[in-house]
C-alpha cells in the first residue's frame, strides 16, 4: 500500500515537474517555479521545459539512459555474418542501451575501426573513450556499468536491427533498402 502511494506521489511530481510557471507577485517581483504559483499571481504563464513542440534530443530516451547516453555513447562496431557481433547487439539491445552501428564493410569503416580500436577486430564497442575489441559479455557490461548505464531489466529493451548487407554488386544500397531509425535523437543517422 504504501509503495502504491509513493509511486503516485512520485508520478504527480514528475507531472508536476514537465511544466514551468512565470508569474508576478503583489510586489511586481517575478517568479519562474516548476510549482504552480499561489492564488494572487499575476500575469501567470505556463510553459514547458522542451522550448516549444520539438522535444530536446535524447527525449525519447528513459530518463535513466539520457546523461549516459549524453556522457558516453556506445559504438557498436560489427560485421556481416558475424555470430559474436549478433550477441553484442543482443546484449546492449536487452540492456536497454541506446547505440550506433557501424558495419565494417569498406576501406573507410576500417579505417575508423582501425584508429578507435587499434585494430580490425570485430564486434569492438566503444563507450565514450573506453573501447573493448571482441565480445566477452561481462567486459562489455563493466564498461556500461561503469559509463552509468542503467542494469539489464531497469529499461525497456531496444529492438535494434543489424545494418542490412550491402548489395553484392558493391553499390550503394537502393533508397528502400537504407535501415531505418528515429529521424530525432543522438543515434539518428546523419
Amino acid at each position: 500500500m504504501r509503495s502504491a502511494i509513493f509511486a503516485m506521489l512520485l508520478a504527480a511530481a514528475c507531472a508536476a515537474s514537465a511544466q514551468m510557471y512565470r508569474w508576478t507577485d503583489d510586489k511586481g517581483r517575478v517568479h519562474i517555479t516548476d510549482t504552480p504559483p499561489p492564488p494572487g499571481a499575476k500575469g501567470v504563464k505556463r510553459s514547458f521545459p522542451t522550448g516549444g513542440s520539438a522535444a530536446p534530443e535524447g527525449a525519447d530516451l528513459p530518463f535513466a539512459v539520457r546523461a549516459p547516453a549524453k556522457n558516453a555513447p556506445v559504438t557498436l562496431y560489427t560485421a556481416p555474418e558475424c555470430e559474436s557481433c549478433g550477441s553484442a547487439r543482443a546484449l546492449l539491445n536487452a540492456r536497454g542501451v541506446p547505440f550506433r552501428e557501424v558495419s565494417v564493410v569498406d576501406e573507410a569503416q576500417a579505417l575508423a575501426l582501425k584508429q578507435v580500436s587499434g585494430g580490425l577486430v570485430v564486434p569492438t564497442i566503444a563507450v565514450g573513450g573506453s573501447v573493448q575489441r571482441g565480445f566477452e559479455a561481462s567486459g562489455y557490461q563493466s564498461l556500461l556499468d561503469i559509463a552509468g548505464y542503467p542494469p539489464a531489466g531497469s529499461v525497456p529493451p531496444r529492438k535494434q536491427a543489424a545494418p542490412k548487407p550491402p548489395p553484392a554488386d558493391g553499390g550503394a544500397p537502393a533508397a528502400e533498402e537504407q535501415p531505418t531509425a528515429p529521424a530525432t535523437g543522438p543515434y539518428a543517422p546523419r
